[in-house]
């Protein structure tokens, strides 16, 4: 009796040593070679089975070149061939060949159904021991599934025997299709002592097999994707690195596993589709049509597809379906869906299919899925690589193009509308297309958006469609510096639809007019009719907001009431600072409105949630506009390092999408990343954005390097160059008045070109300068500007009077949202002190800039308030004198203790000090974290001691260092 088989499960077991091709089987290598050698007397009988390419042949040909360097052993092996299966006792005599001439039966014993003789069995076993000279037999079988049915039923016989016989057999099963001996294999297999199943390759050895044939460590994503695409078969996986290493080094170190199929060597291919015909009646034919056909993103591929497809009918299908599922070509994806095994096969098969055959068969299946009315998205993802010519593909390509905006899969969506427009359409239909194009096309590059919504204005006839195209075109092109031709286009299509939409028309106004302010040279004639405007002007709230945040603007230009620029500046912002009506920029005017009025905690959120918004909507111009907002708003809070983190986000947004540094848009985030460098004591990182920008020389005239300018003032009064930060001020203000934008809600550059002169001992200039702004501030009226007009002015003074403007100073911003402002007033304060005589005044207002300065995280203001308060007499031990990062090293130690629960007694033995010492440091712990006893401490030792990082500030540290 033949005992039950031992399968031997080494699953995907890792290598502990490569040799030679075998990577990943020295585990099964060691096992064979082990089995091999126990045989003893007995007859040892062992079945390597695994998918085609799972390395199968190679484990048999290392194990039988080990058994052959033994004298005792005779090997005998044969590696068979489909053809074979019908010739009677093949492969009995491809063994017997190797010793000596044997006459097989006739021929016509072939057909006998019945069994051999059992003496006739044992004389041909007979025949070869008696031939091997008394050495030990090894009879080696690749692909055992080939073997005619005779020779299997003597390997059957031989099996059964068992013990009796000192015989090897080592033999390979693979996978055929349809087995004209299948009965008669079924009843060998079971016979084999042991049977090892080949699976995929673990991860390291694809490590090493990788490193062997790229010559050099793979890349990071290389070997990982590889295994995926291949399923880890051992065979695919050395073509697929083959076709990286041929594709070039730095290919192979930066291949994407989305996209590593694609270097799958054209001569897989043919091969495997050779092994495929051999597998079943169309099974070549089913498999390429899946490959096709399942190739495409989103593909749904099921019988029913592969019948229309292939043209074959159903059990047809379903039986080469069965023979490749068998064969670990197909897997069953559900009671009807299929797909292949890994992306590698699928890739090798496709590549065989000419082009015209894959435009071919996806045209049958898009006709197929849309009679059967399948989603818009399922038909699509055919019909983009099907042939031109269906009047219906534009309308099916274009919705589901909307789907996939919906989902987010803009680059998809893209896709279905170039198709789209690749058909025969009207001029209406082609300028929708086009604008639906253009505005996806805005998420990954605004050049190309550009010229797809040029075309689709010059085609549109509707008004509706021109306004909303001609807004995002306008904007687009604003982003791109393109500002007399957006000027051009606004005007022209506001002009054009006035007389049948004129809400749309002063739409349109209202968006050119924004643009306009920008320019120095367009923006008097905006500014006058800016001037006339007036909110009751706008029929409908879809233009009276978006008009409201041009006139918040105005409100700030005049410099009189702040409280008109919050009011509408909060009209505009109703539906937030990215409403989906808008297809421009222009409410980004009620951002700036809202902040120089003092609302700048509510710019922000108004910001933030813009953000959001757009990230909902898949706006990515329109959320990155806000990301570069929120980022100067969070530095005029003084949070220095959110401020940089947003602007550092946005520029490298914007690259993705083809908007450079000197673009406009991107030079917005650039300044506001300098800004807070500079703040933040880091100025050589800071010039070295300014130069990579193309920022340190001569700036054009538009409005966003005003802002440029002033914070390349301070990175230079920075630096020491004094002169040249007093240019850029002195510039700025000069473009700020030519615009209409002179008050001190836009850019204090007064007050920081005052600091500079008195530098400098220009005390007239100086002080004439500071007053100016003074009275411009108070006139304005809020606590922001008024603030920092008399740090400026008490700081040119100096002495009694200066030290009065400091002290009123520091009174207006203690509660304002301007952090570091009120930082830098507290230390220019405390020096006035100081220099006064005044040391309790001096050191609380110099503790108070350090805490505050460090919550901001501007560590040159800091450095300043501990000089000076060194200068005091002070040897201030932390960098702040407020909060967690406030507490000597004791102090922290007894407030952890004290937070476990430890009485102050407990606490005072525990460290070996007087009761008094601690409750002297507890003290001074309530007072450094603001809280009134033990019961805050949880809540405020949670804290990491940092606070919200607040405002970039707009004037330089070194400023109390002044006379």
């Amino acid at each position: 009796m033949a005992t039950s088989p031992t399968v031997i499960d080494l699953g995907e077991a890792a290598a502990p040593q490569v040799q030679d091709v075998l990577y990943g089987r020295a585990r099964e290598s060691e096992v064979l070679r082990h089995l091999l050698a126990s045989g003893g007397d007995g007859c040892v009988s062992v079945l390597l089975e695994g998918a085609w390419g799972s390395g199968k042949t190679e484990l048999l040909r290392e194990a039988l070149a080990g058994v052959r360097q033994d004298q005792d052993v005779l090997v005998l092996s044969a590696a068979l061939d489909p053809l074979e299966r019908g010739l009677p006792f093949g492969l009995v005599r491809r063994f017997s060949d190797h010793l000596s001439p044997w006459d097989a039966p006739e021929p016509a014993a072939a057909n006998s159904v019945a069994e051999p003789d059992p003496v006739a069995l044992d004389d041909l076993y007979g025949r070869l021991v008696r031939s091997t000279g008394g050495r030990r037999l090894v009879l080696a079988v690749d692909d055992l599934q080939r073997a005619d049915a005779r020779s299997l039923r003597w390997l059957r016989y031989v099996l059964r025997r068992g013990a009796e016989l000192p015989l090897v057999l080592l033999a390979t099963l693979g996978e055929e299709g349809v087995h004209p001996n299948a009965d008669v294999l079924a009843g060998v297999v079971p016979l084999f002592r042991h049977r090892m199943t080949l699976g995929g390759l673990a991860e390291d050895a694809v490590d090493a097999l990788a490193e062997d044939v790229l010559g050099r460590h793979p890349g990071r994503a290389v070997a990982p994707a590889c295994r995926e695409a291949t399923g880890g078969n051992p065979l695919l996986l050395r073509a697929l690195l083959r076709g990286l290493r041929d594709a070039g080094t730095e290919h192979a170190g930066e291949t994407s596993a989305a996209r590593i199929t694609e270097y799958v060597p054209a001569d897989v291919g043919p091969a495997l589709l050779a092994r495929l015909e051999a597998l079943a009646p169309h099974a070549a034919t089913v498999a390429t049509a899946a490959a096709v056909l399942g190739g495409v993103p989103d593909a749904d591929l099921n019988v029913d597809l592969l019948v229309e497809a292939t043209a074959l009918d159903e059990p047809q299908v379903e039986d080469a379906l069965h023979a490749l599922v068998r064969a670990e070509c197909l897997t069953r994806t559900g009671p009807d869906g299929t797909a292949f095994g890994c992306a590698a096969l699928a890739a090798a098969v496709a590549s065989t299919v000419l082009p015209s055959r894959r435009m071919a068969l996806h045209r049958a299946a898009a006709r197929f899925l849309r009679s059967r009315g399948a989603s818009a998205q399922r038909i699509a993802v055919h019909l983009l690589p099907g042939p031109r010519g269906e009047a219906w593909a534009p309308e099916v390509l274009a919705a589901a193009a909307e789907r996939a905006a919906e989902e987010g899969r803009t680059t998809t969506a893209a896709a279905y509308l170039r198709r789209a427009l690749r058909e025969e359409t009207g001029e209406e239909s082609r300028a929708g297309l086009l604008a639906s194009l253009g505005r996806l096309e805005l998420a990954s590059s605004v050049p190309v958006a550009v010229r797809s919504l040029e075309s689709s204005l010059r085609l549109s006839r509707n008004p509706v469609e021109r306004t909303a195209v001609a807004r995002r075109l306008a904007g687009a092109m604003l982003a791109v510096d393109r500002y007399p031709e957006a000027l051009e286009v606004l005007r022209r299509t506001s002009e054009n639809i006035r007389e049948a939409d004129p809400a749309d028309a002063l739409r349109l106004e209202i968006d050119r007019i924004h643009i306009a302010l920008t320019n120095l040279a367009s923006a008097p004639d905006a500014v006058e009719r800016l001037m006339g405007m007036n909110v009751l002007d706008a029929p409908d709230n879809a233009v009276r907001r978006p008009l409201a945040a041009l006139l918040s603007l105005r409100a700030v230009m005049v410099g009189r009431c702040p409280e008109e620029a919050v009011s509408l500046a909060e009209l505009a912002l109703v539906e937030g600072a990215d409403p989906l009506s808008a297809e421009s920029f222009v409410h980004v005017d009620a951002l700036v409105a809202l902040r120089a009025a003092g609302g700048t905690v509510a710019a922000l959120e108004h910001a933030d949630a813009a953000v959001r918004q757009a990230q909902a909507r898949g706006s990515v111009l329109g959320r990155l506009q806000a990301l570069s907002v929120r980022a100067n708003l969070a530095g005029r809070v003084g949070r220095l390092a959110d401020s940089q983190a947003d602007a550092v986000s946005a520029l490298e947004e914007l690259r993705a999408i083809d908007i450079g540094p000197a673009h406009s848009v991107a030079v917005f985030a650039t300044a506001t990343s300098m800004d807070s460098l500079v703040r933040q004591g880091k100025p050589e990182d800071a010039e070295g954005l300014l130069h990579y920008a193309g920022l340190d020389d001569e700036l054009n005239a538009n409005w966003v390097n005003d802002h440029v300018l002033m914070v390349r003032g301070r990175l230079r009064v920075a630096q020491g160059r004094l002169d040249e930060g007093l240019a850029d001020f002195l510039l700025c203000g000069e473009r700020a008045v030519a615009r209409g934008m002179s008050g001190p809600g836009f850019h204090s550059w007064r007050s920081e070109a005052a600091l500079v002169q008195a530098a400098l001992r220009r005390g007239a200039a100086a002080r004439s300068l500071a007053e100016e702004e003074l009275g411009l501030a108070r006139t304005w009226g809020t606590p922001e500007a008024v603030g920092t007009a008399l740090t400026a002015l008490g700081v040119v003074l100096g002495g009694g009077e200066g030290l009065d403007l400091l002290r009123e100073a520091v009174g207006v911003l203690e509660d304002a949202p301007a952090r570091l402002r009120y930082a830098q007033a507290l230390a220019d304060c405390g020096v006035l002190a100081r220099k006064a005589g005044r040391l309790p005044e001096a050191r609380t207002c110099l503790q108070r800039a350090a805490s505050v300065a460090d919550e901001c995280g501007a560590a040159p203001l800091v450095d300043l308030a501990l000089a000076e308060l060194r200068a005091v007499g002070d040897r201030p031990r932390t960098r702040t004198f407020h909060g967690v990062n406030a507490l000597t090293p004791t102090e922290r130690r007894v407030a952890d203790l004290a937070l476990q629960g430890m009485t102050n007694r407990e606490i005072a033995q525990h460290l070996f000090v007087g009761l008094r010492t601690v409750e002297v440091h507890l003290t001074n712990v309530y007072g450094k974290l603001a809280i009134d006893g033990r019961s805050g401490l949880p809540t405020a030792l949670a804290s990491t001691g940092g606070g919200s990082r607040d405002e970039s500030p707009e004037r330089f540290a070194s400023g109390a260092e002044w006379e």
